[in-house]
């Protein structure tokens, strides 16, 4: 194996990949401080928020939901919240779990995606600023945080389950995962091994727990109270950060990948999802064609069901060998995450890496050269 060059600067506080295959970790490397007040190294099974790889993982829950009958795909999704959800500017055009998951339902993250304890969805997206008023449910691409508090709104409602628990119970338990959403439900010895999300300057931005959960597991409202007890079922399912708020190791996202590559099979064989359901979230539910959504400057030119496929337009190459890869990007509090398979070569690779602020350098392709390096792991 080629030995890894160091990473490009600024040099990142942390960072961690794993190499995979659909059963094994075949290789794997790590760098760097986990938390700098201790001296903790970072290693492979130390816990990181992934910002919005998380997105992926929700889909896994949803496409359960999905084969057990409670959801579907393009019944209208005010069915699940018990009110009705509308584009105000497009009032007879129904949103779907299919346009909610593929970022195609109209909505904008221009009233922000952030909803403390205390606020209901159905409240926030009365907000005109919520909603593209140009471009109708359906028709234009648009990453939106947003809509995924909306997926876990309807999770909710249709299990009777919060979210955080319910994300234990439909996807991290079955495939052995010791992470968590917003550290709910995490063990001591998990809390332990956080990784301190540190901004470029030394400080602690997030998940500075100190052995400890965060006083509260929600964002809570301006007011400081946290009492959970008080939430209701099914009108805000934002609260545990459905964008972005799993702690994750790099060796447990590793067994997601595995899944993957196993095509919805455990690793001892017994179906977790069928195999059309990974297919289903990995078809392009939108692919750029110059006008019909945007890219974030060639970030975007393919997407599925909360699922990234690299290399579709000549700027989201993150392997650099034009061969197209699926999974997720994440990106928030300086971390830069991803996990990301090959089903032809039956391998994949999941990294993180922090301590990067809002713009660490660009690569040769949309991606930022940090990722590049850790991607190129895959290849070595």
């Amino acid at each position: 194996m080629t030995p890894q060059p160091p990473p490009p600067p600024p040099t990142p506080a942390s960072w961690a990949w794993a190499v995979f295959d659909d059963h094994h970790i075949l290789r794997a490397g790590a760098g760097g401080l986990a938390d700098r007040a201790t001296g903790r190294k970072a290693t492979i099974d130390d816990p990181v928020r992934v910002a919005s790889v998380t997105k992926l993982h929700v889909a896994l829950g949803v496409m359960r939901l999905v084969e057990q009958g409670r959801l579907d795909l393009d019944r209208d999704v005010s069915d699940y919240l018990g009110w009705r959800l509308r584009n105000p500017a497009f009032p007879d055009a129904p949103i779907t779990l299919r346009l909610l998951l593929s970022h195609r339902s109209s909505l904008t993250d221009a009233a922000d995606y952030v909803l403390p304890l205390g606020t209901t969805v159905e409240a926030h997206v009365r907000d005109p600023k919520a909603w593209d008023a140009v471009h109708a449910p359906g028709t234009y691409f648009r990453y939106t945080n947003l809509n995924f508090p909306i997926v876990a709104t309807a999770m909710e409602r249709v299990t009777g389950e919060r979210f955080d628990r319910l994300m234990r119970r439909l996807v991290l338990a079955p495939l052995g995962i010791s992470g968590c959403m917003n550290w709910s439900g995490c063990s001591t010895a998990t809390l332990a091994r956080a990784v301190v999300l540190y901004a470029p300057d030394g400080k602690a931005v997030k998940d500075d727990l100190r052995g400890a959960p965060p006083p509260c597991l929600v964002y809570a409202p301006a007011d400081g109270s946290c009492d959970l007890e008080a939430y209701r079922l099914g009108t805000n399912g934002g609260l545990f950060s459905p964008q972005g708020g799993l702690r994750i190791s790099m060796a447990d996202l590793a067994k997601v990948g595995g899944l993957l590559l196993r095509r919805g099979r455990l690793a001892d064989g017994r179906r977790f999802l069928a195999e059309a359901s990974i297919a289903e979230m990995e078809h392009l539910h939108w692919r750029h064609d110059g006008a019909n959504g945007e890219t974030e400057e060639g970030f975007y030119c393919g997407y599925g069901l909360a699922t990234q496929t690299t290399a579709q337009c000549s700027t989201d190459d993150l392997f650099g060998d034009r061969r197209p890869r699926t999974g997720h990007a994440g990106d928030a509090y300086g971390v830069r995450s991803g996990l990301w398979i090959d089903p032809a070569t039956g391998r994949g690779i999941a990294f993180f890496a922090t301590g990067l602020g809002d713009s660490p350098p660009k690569g040769r392709s949309s991606y930022r050269a940090v990722e590049e390096w850790l991607a190129a792991n895959l290849r070595r």
